[in-house]
């Protein structure tokens, strides 16, 4: 199992990043899907640029404080928790991804792929916060 992290912390409210974060209706703002299907009340697939697809299952929703799902497609499995904490008119994100390979020869490239998705994420919601 891989792990990876990402921390950053915003200048708006805690109602609206998670609002942005969470919604599966308003993914504009995203740069590396082109779609999200909601499957039913708890589970979501989202369609890379490539067509790619991951079928993710929601697990824990605290609104405003924490959203957990498990994350499932045909070259990994694993889960996903998303921490937010308001901090003096800031919001800090606090996303960590436990991952699994599901193929042998992707193993080694889990931890980078894992970092750039990451590091993707943090910067769509910086371009998308910017422009409110």
């Amino acid at each position: 199992m891989v792990t990876s992290n990402i921390k950053a912390t915003f200048p708006t409210t805690i109602e609206n990043i998670w609002e942005i974060v969470t919604s599966l209706t308003n993914y504009s703002w995203r740069s590396d899907i082109t779609k999200i299907e909601i499957i039913n009340d708890i589970q979501f697939r989202e369609y890379s640029k490539t067509g790619f697809a991951t079928t993710f299952t929601v697990t824990v929703c605290k609104p405003f404080e924490r959203w957990e799902f498990d994350m499932e497609n045909e070259n990994m499995k694993g889960h996903w928790v998303g921490i937010f904490t308001p901090k003096n008119g800031y919001v800090e994100i606090d996303f960590t991804e436990n991952v699994c390979a599901k193929k042998f020869l992707l193993k080694p490239f889990v931890k980078t792929y894992l970092k750039k998705q990451q590091s993707i994420y943090v910067q769509d919601l910086e371009k998308v916060l910017a422009n409110e």
